[in-house]
């Protein structure tokens, strides 16, 4: 048993870290894992964000370099390929392989990386358990013999071809590149498998179906003959017209028990010549489907309109991911995705336990190394309610940690202190144009037009070093500038009088909602936000009605002992 049995994990960090971890992931403590690495593609993405009013941001943010470089990881990963405990004796003797062909290159540091941390993957999966990597042709033929050498070959289930879009027109000396690979490998043969049908178009469902009985129902019929010899199912059958039939020689498919009870259902199909062989009904209406086969042509990417769509480059759709999490895993499993990003997974097994309240919930485990795809995850569960609780492991817990980090990597600081407030990056400085005086925003409604709501800007500027009145100022000049109702100063800093006094010249913001005046510009230490168990939606956070709601509920009634004024999400919650 772990200690997160039966609860959402959330971790920030590297996934090789927490994958080696043998307290936080003993062995066979996973049901399902589905991963979607980079596919050192050698390219930069980037990511526009967009709110789940379908607002987009004005600005993107490099999400990932999808490039590798032979540096001190890979040298490391060589290291544990060879030391680590469990490292099956197929994947070193590959790795050696590999090396001789391709020598301290960046596709050899890509696959080193990814060995080390398929065979902890391995390790965490039940019996039971099912793998899917997500991969693409520039490492897909590598990736697989990893996997077999790290799985076993009889362990190999599928490749499955996902079509991710439609045929390309820019083609002119290459075949267009319209497919990703998932390969499927499980732990051992007994996986869990729960059957998928394809429903088929109304035009061949109508072909398939071709005769139809008076009250309009369409159905066809199937020979009762027995692929092999069965003489304990060789009978001669007197049907319900008076009629006695012989089977063919090998015998029926059925008992007389179960072709009498056919009958009597009306399922039979008495042949209109003499001599005809009596034949069964097959109705359209109870026809499942065509068994789901390894060619995924039914399921297309995310388009530029879609309500599910992020932004982010990588992004694959919901209904991939409710396919695999339906068909591999059972109520009550347990879900990874080792390289989570935007979080479609997590979505996806919150979605299929949404739509199933009977079954016992599925619990997820997301890890990424970056705070812009934790913060985003967390943004991202917010459109549920109410917002499924989860525990977040790796990120800072303490005024000393946050200051480490800070000095560390200013911007992941930055990324992590916006999701303290459920706020999503906006702009930024490092590589990404001028400073604005941005850093990140919150959407909010509190009045609508008719049936159209009207969305409304927290802005937040996030502070590390050392801040005073002037940095207040410049703040309140950006709100007037972008027409934002209320901003949010987050720092590392205790606030100083002079500072205090410059927030307090701000003003107040009315809100039609409710008719309370909330303070323009907040200022909140990251300290008091670490303290405060109501993270993304701090009390001490002052917020009119809620992040991306199209409905305003009852304006609560304003209790002046309490500093922070409830948000709409609280209240549904």
């Amino acid at each position: 048993m772990t200690e997160w049995e039966g609860k959402n994990l959330l971790c920030f960090g590297d996934n090789l870290d927490s994958l080696s971890d043998h307290d936080l992931f003993p062995d066979e403590c996973v049901d399902l894992i589905y991963l979607d690495p980079p596919f050192n593609s050698q390219q930069s993405y980037n990511v526009l964000f967009k709110e789940a009013t379908g607002t987009p941001a004005a600005a993107q943010i490099k999400a990932f370099e999808d490039t590798w470089t032979w540096d001190m990881s890979a040298n490391e990963a060589v290291t544990r390929i060879h030391h680590d405990r469990g490292v099956p004796e197929p994947v070193v003797e590959l790795m050696k392989t590999f090396m001789n062909f391709l020598k301290a290159s960046p596709m050899m540091a890509y696959l080193v990386q990814m060995a080390i941390r398929l065979v902890h993957m391995h390790r965490v999966l039940k019996k039971t358990g099912s793998l899917y990597l997500h991969c693409d042709p520039t490492a897909s033929h590598y990736l697989k013999l990893i996997l077999d050498a790290a799985f076993d070959p009889r362990n190999f289930v599928n490749e499955i071809v996902w079509r991710r879009t439609t045929a390309h027109s820019n083609v002119y000396r290459a075949y267009g590149d319209i497919t990703d690979t998932i390969f499927f490998y499980t732990k051992t043969p007994s996986y869990a498998w729960n059957q998928v049908y394809k429903a088929l178009p109304t035009e061949e469902l109508e072909r398939r179906f071709p005769k139809l009985d008076p009250d309009g129902r369409r159905w066809r019929s199937e020979n009762l003959r027995n692929p092999g010899k069965r003489p304990n199912l060789y009978y001669p059958y007197t049907a319900s017209n008076g009629v006695t039939y012989l089977p063919h020689p090998n015998g029926w498919t059925c008992s007389i028990e179960r072709m009498r009870e056919l009958d009597r259902q009306g399922r039979l199909h008495f042949p209109a010549k003499p001599g005809g062989r009596l034949r069964l009904k097959l109705y359209a209406d109870e026809f499942p489907g065509v068994k789901l086969q390894n060619l995924w042509d039914d399921i297309s990417a995310i388009g530029s309109r879609a309500a599910e769509r992020m932004g982010y480059p990588t992004q694959k759709p919901l209904q991939l991911l409710n396919r695999i999490i339906r068909v591999s895993s059972n109520p009550g499993g347990v879900v990874m995705d080792p390289f989570c990003g935007c979080g479609t997974t997590i979505d996806a097994v919150e979605t299929v336990n949404r739509e199933n309240p009977n079954e016992a919930p599925r619990t997820w485990i997301g890890i990424d190394i970056t705070h812009l795809s934790i913060n985003l995850i967390k943004h991202r569960l917010m459109r549920f309610t109410p917002p499924p609780e989860y525990e977040v492991i790796g990120e800072p817990a303490s005024a000393s940690g946050t200051a480490a980090l800070a000095q560390h990597d200013p911007f992941q600081f930055q990324f992590w202190a916006l999701g303290l407030i459920g706020a999503r990056p906006t702009g930024g400085k490092k590589k990404r144009g001028p400073d604005t005086g941005i850093d990140g925003v919150r959407v909010f409604v509190d009045e609508m037009k008719g049936k159209q709501p009207v969305i409304k800007r927290m802005l937040v500027q996030v502070k590390s070093g050392k801040v005073g009145a002037k940095e207040i100022r410049d703040f309140v000049g950006t709100l007037t500038r972008e027409k934002a109702e209320l901003g949010a100063f987050l720092t590392l800093q205790e606030p100083t009088k002079p500072m205090r006094t410059e927030a307090a010249a701000a003003g107040t913001y009315p809100s039609p909602w409710n008719g309370q005046a909330y303070p323009r510009v907040q200022m909140l230490t990251i300290e008091e936000l670490l303290a405060d168990p109501h993270r993304p939606n701090p009390r001490c956070l002052q917020i009119p009605g809620g992040s991306a709601q199209h409905t305003l509920p009852e304006a609560p009634k304003h209790n002046p002992k309490r500093r922070g004024t409830p948000t709409l999400w609280e209240h549904e919650t």
